[in-house]
This record gives C-alpha cells, structure tokens and sequence, in this order.
C-alpha cells in the first residue's frame, strides 16, 4: 500500500479574509499562494508542508459540535492563552466550562475556541 502524510484541512468560511486575518491573528500563519486555481480560496501554511485552506462560501451554513474539531499544538499553553485573551476570544475547556483550560487524563492541558464561523479548534500543549 502506498504511503500516505497529512496534507490539509479546508473550510467553508462567509468571509474569506475575515478568516484569514483570524487565524493570522491568532496563530500568526503565513500565506501561501493558492497554486490551484484563480479561486478566491486562501491557503495559509501549517508548517511542515502542512496547510489550511479557506474555500469562501458565502450562503453556507456551518454548523458543528466540539467533537469535530482541529487541533494545534504548543510548547507555551499560558502563553497562548494571554495571547487569545488579549484578542479578546471566548474560550472554554471540553465540558464548555468558561475560561478555563482542561487536563487530560494523559495529563495534557487543552482550550477550545471557535473561529469567525464557529468551526472548532482545539489548542493544547502536546509539542
């Protein structure tokens, strides 16, 4: 069987630049030229040959449930929780409890928020 390896994720969004100023806000992602078509689709780079891609759809209706989610992960959890408070982004641990990050049982801590179309996104300290 052939080899395979993470590519990216891509999301419905209303506003294509909304979001991309959101998640260039929050995680400081670069862009990246949209080598596919001349679509007003964006894609901003995850690292390590890893992308997320931005596909406006303006009359879509998004909606999900914590469950379905993508997951970032960082070496300063505190750090980054000052970083999206100064932002002004609500967050919430995995049972919705406000401000206030969760531990798993592996002992993990993890905040979860939501991006300008309520798609949800997990950032913990797994580095």
């Amino acid at each position: 069987m052939a080899n395979f390896k993470f590519n990216h994720i891509a999301l419905s969004v209303k506003d294509v630049n909304a979001s991309v100023d959101f998640y260039q806000n929050v995680f400081q992602f670069e862009e990246l030229e949209n080598t596919a078509s001349n679509s007003k689709t964006r894609w901003l780079s995850l690292g390590e040959g890893r992308e997320l891609h931005l596909i406006p759809r303006s009359d879509a209706v998004i909606k999900t449930n914590k469950a379905v989610h993508f997951a970032m992960a960082t070496s300063d959890l505190t750090a980054f929780i000052t970083h999206i408070e100064t932002l002004g982004i609500a967050y919430s641990d995995w049972k919705d409890t406000p401000l206030k990050n969760y531990v798993r049982d592996d002992g993990i801590r993890q905040v979860y928020f939501q991006d300008p179309d309520a798609h949800w996104i997990e950032v913990n300290e797994a580095f």
